[in-house]
């Protein structure tokens, strides 16, 4: 994998791009819609034409990998998983892809502007896309979540977990509690900064069409009240299910449905022990629109 991908020319560009949706749930509704631009070259502008929330523009392919860089329709994102696995399915043919491939994502110049390379594995199981998250690390705590409306004063018990900037777990009684929370910035903020977290994930378990758990992800000191598709937060509660025992011990695969209220999404997290916690891999369906 140390071979330097082959450039994409000028005349594999399209004029418009491949339209993807991510994540969608089993319905087809919800995930995120991702433009992949098979070449580079006046990436902002064709980025804000696209109609997507995010495009990524493959720079360069060959069957061990692929260059991206990501953008919003008014700025470089440095680097999304749903970018990434839109791109993996839309060039797996044409590139040849082989089942484990190295992701690099970012402007390769930019050093530390906030846009440097990314480097990510990236493995095809079952048809089906993963990002590796790295190892997930756990520990119990107890926490105030009076605030968020989700227990009376005083503390209870959750979860500090992460694989670099930790996030808040906390499980609800059911399917009916997780989707009736109302997020509030100022108070998920305030429960984190208490935590010493960056992030809030809620959970239960099971879930709509044979979904082992569903969650929600809260993020208002990362700069988001919910987001919609969250392949680290999964990564992060994955973990904390395999700390608890729960994770199902005759397999590697859980589904997971994220519960975002209007755009539902659907992602699997591949799981296996490590050394100091759980080792998770997440990804999902990919369809052309």
């Amino acid at each position: 994998m140390n071979a330097e991908p082959a450039p994409v020319t000028d005349s594999e560009t399209a004029p418009v791009p491949d339209l993807r949706r991510v994540f969608a749930a089993p319905d087809g509704s919800g995930g995120k819609q991702v433009a992949v631009f098979p070449g580079g070259g006046d990436e902002q502008a064709r980025a804000a034409a696209s109609g997507a929330a995010l495009s990524v523009f493959v720079q360069a392919a060959d069957p061990t990998g692929l260059r991206l860089r990501v953008f919003t329709p008014t700025r470089e994102k440095g680097s999304s998983d749903s970018a990434a696995i839109a791109a993996l399915s839309a060039v797996q043919g044409s590139a040849g892809l082989l089942d484990v491939v190295e992701v690099t994502q970012g402007d390769p110049v930019a050093g530390d502007s906030g846009a440097g390379g990314e480097v990510q594995m990236a493995q095809l199981c079952g048809g089906e896309w993963l990002l590796r998250q790295g190892v997930v690390t756990v520990q119990a705590v107890t926490a105030d979540l009076s605030a968020l409306g989700l227990s009376q004063p005083g503390l209870s018990p959750a979860w500090v977990a992460g694989t670099g900037r930790p996030n808040l777990v906390a499980e609800v009684a059911d399917l009916g509690a997780l989707d009736a929370f109302v997020p509030d910035d100022a108070a998920v903020g305030a429960v984190n900064r208490a935590t010493g977290t960056t992030g809030l994930i809620l959970f239960c378990m099971g879930g709509p069409a044979r979904a082992d758990v569903s969650f929600r992800a809260f993020g208002p000191l990362k700069g988001f009240t919910e987001d919609a598709a969250s392949s680290n937060m999964l990564a992060c509660l994955t973990g904390v299910l395999g700390h608890l025992g729960r994770l199902p011990a005759e397999g590697t695969l859980i589904r997971a449905a994220q519960r975002r209220p209007g755009q539902p999404a659907r992602l699997s997290a591949q799981y296996a022990p490590a050394d100091g916690g759980t080792e998770v891999w997440v990804g999902g369906r990919v369809t052309p629109i």
